[in-house]
């Protein structure tokens, strides 16, 4: 038996309609804006969700190293545990954003304990990676490692709940919404716990994973990951699940606050991604004014698109992103530097740019612009 999905009330169905509207929204704006920015919009995004989902498991890489860790740059300011971590997780999430569109998909405990290998492996066998964990399991309070939050299934139970979840996941409740659907995957995952570790980013990787075959929108501008490494946003992520889940496996209870608790981030991740889709393409519009009167080239506009809306560019990055050879990417950084548009920060290696006094500050106004996120369940 595992927990229920539950009947929502009519405020719930509004939020969920609100929504589907906003993704929908968000669907035609990335298809109407330049491919180049949506690219790198993405990438962010997708950097952002790892930063916070390592986040709450005690693993720390700020969101720009991250995203420059994802394009091979290793000169970033980080420990080499959080950096194999990092990768770790880039390479799970890499391979479940390839999946949004494979025809004879079919989830399987096969799959889920290879995505475990990708996320764990570099850990076995001190922790078993890619296999059902043989022990009990005790998940701690926060603060307070003698505290016991969570008892987890007998391990003995793990193969045969394994094997109705994944039942579950490919024929149970399919005429229900794919985000509903998505969380509840996440919440009986994550009860199970049916490794020794990972089991968090595991239950918050395989609620992308639904969102991404629900094909909807990109599963970078659907994730719900940055919202919940929020540190607000966290505690009440622990909170929601001690009070859906119990103290012991016992799928019975009500899981409506669990749901709940989702459309809310769902609602306010999607406000934060259209914010910024609006300000990035505000900002390029604005950067390809300035590059006419300039003599800025459109190739060089991606960097100080980069620069407006992450903080910096690095040369391997920008140099990827253009499909160019490292002496081009480097005469047109340089170029921009001479010119006063950016400013160089650092040595060869890892050297990075940022804003020089000559990068146009309208553009930076746009990039910093405040918005408002609302709670859909009290306005």
């Amino acid at each position: 038996m595992l927990y229920a999905t539950p009947r929502l009330e009519p405020v719930d169905l509004q939020v969920l309609e609100q929504v589907d509207a906003m993704r929908d929204r968000l669907r035609h704006a990335v298809q109407q804006a330049p491919r180049k920015w949506t690219l790198d919009l993405r990438k962010a995004l997708t950097a952002s969700a790892i930063a916070a989902s390592n986040t709450i498991e005690g693993y720390r890489v700020d969101a720009k190293d991250v995203a420059d860790l994802m394009d091979g740059e290793r000169e970033v300011d980080a420990s080499d545990e959080n950096k194999a971590e990092t990768l770790a997780y880039q390479q799970t999430m890499t391979y479940i954003q390839s999946l949004h569109d494979v025809t004879d998909f079919r989830y399987g405990k096969e799959l889920l304990n290879a995505l475990h290998w990708m996320l764990q492996g570099h850990h076995h066998p001190l922790k078993r990676a890619g296999q059902w964990r043989r022990t009990s399991i005790r998940i701690t309070a926060p603060g307070d490692e003698l505290a016991t939050d969570y008892e987890g299934p007998d391990q003995e139970l793990v193969p045969d709940l394994m094997g109705e979840l994944v039942d579950w996941l490919n024929e149970g409740d399919l005429d229900d919404h794919v985000l509903i659907r998505a969380a509840m995957a996440h919440l009986n995952l994550v009860k199970i716990h049916p490794w020794s570790d990972g089991n968090g980013r595991m239950s918050r990787s395989l609620q992308t994973l639904l969102i991404a075959r629900g094909g909807v929108l990109a599963p970078e501008f659907s994730s719900i990951e940055e919202w919940l490494g929020m540190p607000g946003n966290t505690w009440d992520y622990y909170k929601v699940l001690r009070e859906v889940g119990g103290p012991l496996w016992s799928p019975e209870r009500d899981t409506l606050p669990w749901i709940k608790f989702n459309l809310l981030a769902y609602h306010q991740q999607a406000q934060r991604v259209q914010h910024r889709i609006a300000r990035s393409n505000a900002c390029w519009i604005q950067l390809m004014e300035a590059a006419e009167a300039d003599g800025i080239t459109e190739r060089q506009v991606t960097a100080l698109h980069e620069v407006a809306m992450v903080g910096r560019v690095r040369r391997s990055r920008y140099e990827r992103a253009e499909a160019i050879n490292t002496q081009q990417a480097t005469r047109d950084l340089q170029a921009l530097t001479k010119a006063g548009v950016l400013t160089a920060v650092g040595q060869t290696k890892g050297r990075h740019y940022v804003a020089g006094p000559r990068f146009p500050h309208n553009v930076l106004e746009i990039a910093k612009r405040p918005h408002r996120i609302v709670n859909p369940y009290t306005e």
